[in-house]
């Protein structure tokens, strides 16, 4: 016996039908009333078509419901048009800028951001990497340098460009745009220095970008014949009560400090709370520095010194390299490692 397809009618239409596996291209050229070229060449190259012609397709995909086959487009130019942005997690906004920035410009190009917490864990960055490059993104946009050897093998061999950024390696898997932490610390030191104080803490997160930091830290004051008094190496997410709860700690154990430099504008902004709570003038008794110029360290008070790095030219110069890289028509060579520096801004709290 026959069995005649099963059909389903369009919202909002008249009478006209699709098949059941959903509405296709050639249901959302009828609606617009435009050639099936002209829908394909909306969703792919949509700088290339009118506004009104634009809006008229819109309208009809959400008519139909539409929904484009990235994967059968993608096996026509062997390309999935997705590129994966891995974070340590969303808690952080130091990275917001740089995701912004990323986001937008691949998505101008018609490509699709993918967004993974990787955590501060090389095994969970391993894991989700593995689960990435089962989605065969067109390239990968990793925070940091520091991985496990699988992931780098496996990135190295999946044939895709990949960009690491937020930090300085010699050795990159392929494409780097960062800066060096190191560098920063040592920056923060001769800024302490220079200021003349002599007894400084640190309140920092385990992350190994922090620690860095407070590697340059270290040894620039050294190299000074001062020694940090004592470091309070917190575990988590950078957040204003542990901020407080450090600077408490080193403050109860040494009451002479002068100055307290914090891994994050977060936990530099606890510090100078609980130094507040505790009458403690800053900066003329303790001066304060922080790392990231979040939106609030210009506003709080005393206004926080603290690195200022540009993660919108960091996300945004990470995008043009993997773009760079996959545009068939483009033979200008990409460079290889990019270092965007970073900026020492001086307010009020040193």
């Amino acid at each position: 016996m026959k069995t005649e397809k099963p059909e389903i009618r369009l919202l909002n239409s008249s009478a006209e039908t699709v098949p059941a596996g959903g509405p296709t291209l050639v249901d959302v050229a009828r609606v617009a009333g435009v050639s099936a070229i002209t829908v394909s060449r909306a969703l792919n190259q949509p700088q290339l078509v009118k506004p009104n012609t634009l809006a008229k397709i819109q309208a009809a995909i959400d008519e139909t419901g539409y929904v484009k086959n990235m994967l059968a487009g993608g096996l026509a130019m062997n390309r999935s048009k997705l590129v994966s942005l891995v974070i340590p997690n969303i808690a952080n906004p130091v990275f917001a800028d740089m995701v912004q920035s990323a986001t937008a410009t691949l998505t101008a190009a018609g490509y699709q951001v993918l967004l993974g917490l990787g955590g501060y864990e090389s095994w969970r960055e391993e894991l989700l990497v593995e689960t990435i490059l089962s989605r065969r993104p067109d390239g990968v946009i990793l925070t940091g340098t520091q991985h496990t050897d699988n992931t780098r093998n496996r990135l190295q061999k999946a044939g895709v460009p990949v960009v690491e950024t937020w930090d300085m390696t010699p050795a990159p898997i392929d494409m780097l745009v960062g800066f060096s932490h190191e560098e920063a610390g040592r920056v923060v030191a001769s800024h302490l220095l220079e200021r003349g104080y002599r007894r400084v803490g640190i309140v920092t997160m385990d992350d190994g970008r922090a620690v860095r930091r407070k590697q340059g830290l270290l040894v620039a004051l050294a190299r000074h014949g001062v020694e940090v008094v004592a470091s309070e190496v917190l575990s988590g997410v950078a957040t204003l009560p542990l901020g407080r709860t450090g600077a408490g700690r080193l403050l109860d154990a040494h009451p002479e400090l002068d100055a307290i430099a914090a891994s994050s504008d977060t936990l530099a902004h606890g510090v100078l709370i609980e130094a507040a709570s505790r009458g403690i003038a800053v900066p003329s008794q303790l001066a304060v520095m922080g790392f990231g110029d979040l939106s609030f360290a210009a506003h709080v008070y005393p206004a926080l010194s603290t690195i200022r790095v540009d993660g919108t030219l960091i996300g945004s110069t990470a995008a043009k390299a993997i773009l760079q890289r996959v545009d068939p028509n483009s033979s200008a060579p990409v460079e290889r490692v990019m270092d965007v520096g970073f900026e020492l801004v001086h307010r009020a709290s040193t």
